[in-house]
């Protein structure tokens, strides 16, 4: 259970597995971000052991390829994939998906909670402190809802976001028929909405 895909840019590829959202890493070739998702396991075991969902992949398999754009290379992966994001989504599946990005936004509290304001710079001396890195990861948050017609207002305070997260998850816990209403397939928002909250994750807890 490691559908992947590939999304390949010019500079960059993406190695995104379908089944297990959140999952995904980049590198410059397509065995390197393939090298690179599995380096990964580990950590993401921490998110699946959370949500209390069995995790045991087995070898990534490939069953699409799709092209990169300025995004992918950017670092971002950005493609819907054609056909596999379309297809129906059961509630059993979205249910598991949605317990999947729950465990994602504890881990990332808790993670953030934990860190220090300032973070070990990057080589050349870049790199968000914590607090700026929250900011990001939250104002993300509310425009990803957006692309699933989950709209809220800037937040005052933990509970609005609270709030955001809660009417968010039901949407996406709902079982899925295409075709799609929204700019983002569930599939593909829940596959988004994940990995950016753990990307940041793993940028605290390798910075600080």
């Amino acid at each position: 259970m490691n559908r992947v895909h590939l999304e390949i840019g010019r500079k960059k590829v993406f190695a995104c597995s379908l089944d297990w959202p959140g999952w995904a890493r980049v590198d410059k070739s397509e065995e390197a971000a393939l090298e690179r998702l599995m380096d990964y396991e580990a950590r993401y075991r921490v998110v699946a052991d959370r949500a209390r969902v069995p995790f045991q992949p087995g070898e990534p398999e490939v069953v699409v390829s799709v092209p990169g754009d300025t995004s992918t290379d950017f670092g971002v992966p950005a493609v819907v994939v054609p056909g596999l994001d379309l297809e129906p989504l059961p509630a059993a599946d979205a249910a598991r998906q949605v317990a999947l990005m729950r465990a994602a936004w504890d881990l990332f509290d808790e993670v953030a909670g934990n860190a220090p304001e300032e973070l070990r710079k990057g080589p050349r001396g870049g790199g968000r402190d914590r607090d700026r890195i929250v900011s990001h990861v939250v104002d993300a948050e509310r425009a990803f809802a957006r692309k699933v017609d989950v709209r809220h207002k800037p937040y005052k305070s933990v509970a609005d976001r609270d709030a955001l997260r809660q009417e968010l998850a039901a949407t996406l816990s709902s079982a899925w028929q295409p075709p799609s209403t929204t700019a983002w397939p569930p599939r593909y928002a829940l596959r988004r909405i994940i990995w950016h909250v753990l990307d940041h994750v793993w940028e605290i807890e390798d910075r600080r």
